[in-house]
């Protein structure tokens, strides 16, 4: 019992020595390398394109791309999650469960996108984009079609497959994208890009992930899913209003080249700086997850651990980076684009807070506290309807910039208050 006791323990060190720094199927090395890789990739793409096509047309990506993040997030159904953070692995019956509610949602995602094109073409005027906007469509339908044994690969933390699935996938759709931008695709050429991305990466979650699912129509044996998941589901709609409903309002009233600087802006600072713990997250909500499941409060220990590095670490970047500021936008995406060095200053504070906010999250939906992160969206919610009227009177664009930091900031501030109530 002792030697068993013993080789168990060493096990466990050897386990926590390759997760810290080394290259094992385990390590947050590959989580790093992913990002470091896709982030790059995506990057290039968008400020090669950026630079060569002008605020109007990755503002009119910019709007197809919004429709499709507010079908996905009224549809959400958190099942992703919630085949992580559970005590025990789903069967193949219920993986088929899961495939077939997942397939079912991106097609009818699909076919609601193509429905309301047309109503989108008129509200944010963008003559002759119609089949644009359709071709965003194939977006949703694509990440249905994926297996949901790549929940199964995270739950175990096999980060170094994920890896080399993820980095393929943005492989193809960075090569894809500034090939047909060279050619003269215009904005086209980013969505066939994206769409080819998801194709890869569906195809890959078949052909090298395992247990794969039964591929007969099943509805039921998941239902012990649905109380954790509901939270998820009830936080990606908060979050829609909370991270949408901006662009919404520069796109409508202002047309696709504003729209097209304030993203560009907003993206260049989520590149720069919340990418990276959205792409830790990956690593981290499994981590939380497996360590919970047998000690709680070494979980406790490793996150805050994670939380204190991190804010060190952004505090450093933010300053940096908002002295950059000027020179960087000339260099990167040329004069076109310095009218949105203001917003980018900003959006800097918002993207470091956003990050704090990925690693509070993963933390609790590890500990099975789902809601907390739906209550943090509710109080940034009110925060925002308190605050966006009085500054947007006042300091207009970047007055609902500020808003949005005080709502995070708030947001940020709940989530590490429920944290506390854990240990």
């Amino acid at each position: 019992m002792s030697q068993s006791w013993g080789s168990r323990a060493k096990a466990g060190r050897l386990a926590g020595w390759s997760a810290r720094g080394g290259f094992g199927t385990h390590a947050a090395t590959w989580v790093l390398l992913q990002q470091v890789v896709v982030r790059g990739l995506v990057a290039i793409k968008f400020l090669a394109i950026g630079r060569m096509l002008g605020p109007a047309a990755i503002g009119t990506v910019g709007v197809a791309l919004l429709a499709v993040a507010i079908a996905e997030s009224l549809s959400d159904t958190g099942l992703a999650q919630a085949v992580i953070q559970g005590r025990e692995a789903p069967t193949r019956d219920q993986l088929g469960a899961v495939w077939t509610t997942l397939l079912t949602r991106g097609a009818l995602v699909a076919l609601l996108l193509v429905a309301i094109a047309p109503l989108m073409e008129s509200q944010f005027k963008l003559d002759g984009q119609l089949l644009l906007l359709q071709l965003a469509a194939l977006l949703p339908l694509m990440r249905g079609i994926a297996s949901p044994a790549y929940f199964i690969v995270q739950r175990e933390r096999r980060f170094q497959h994920i890896a080399g699935v993820e980095v393929s996938a943005a492989m193809v759709d960075c090569s894809v994208a500034l090939g047909l931008a060279l050619a003269g695709a215009g904005a086209y050429s980013v969505l066939i890009g994206m769409v080819l991305g998801e194709t890869l990466k569906s195809a890959l979650t078949w052909l090298t992930m395992a247990p794969r699912p039964t591929l007969a129509v099943r509805w039921s044996g998941i239902g012990h899913y649905v109380a954790f998941s509901r939270w998820i589901w009830a936080s990606s709609v908060v979050n829609l209003v909370l991270n949408q409903f901006d662009k919404v309002v520069v796109g409508k009233m202002l047309g696709p080249s504003q729209l097209g600087a304030y993203q560009m802006s907003s993206r260049l600072a989520q590149l720069l700086l919340a990418d990276a713990a959205i792409a830790m997250a990956q690593y981290l909500f499994p981590t939380f997850s497996a360590h919970h499941r047998s000690d709680a409060g070494k979980a406790g220990r490793l996150f805050r651990l994670y939380l204190a590095a991190a804010a060190v670490g952004l505090t450093v970047v933010i300053v940096l980076l908002r002295w950059l500021a000027e020179p960087l936008f000339a260099l990167v995406l040329g004069p076109q684009w310095m009218g949105a060095v203001p917003l980018f200053r900003i959006f800097v504070i918002n993207m470091a807070l956003g990050a704090l906010i990925a690693v509070l999250v993963s933390y609790l939906r590890a500990i099975g506290d789902a809601r907390a992160a739906t209550q943090a969206s509710v109080l940034q919610v009110i925060v925002l309807i308190c605050v966006v009227p009085p500054a947007t009177h006042y300091w207009g664009v970047t007055g609902i910039a500020w808003a949005m930091t005080a709502g995070l900031a708030t947001a940020a501030l709940w989530m590490f208050y429920r944290t506390t109530k854990f240990g």
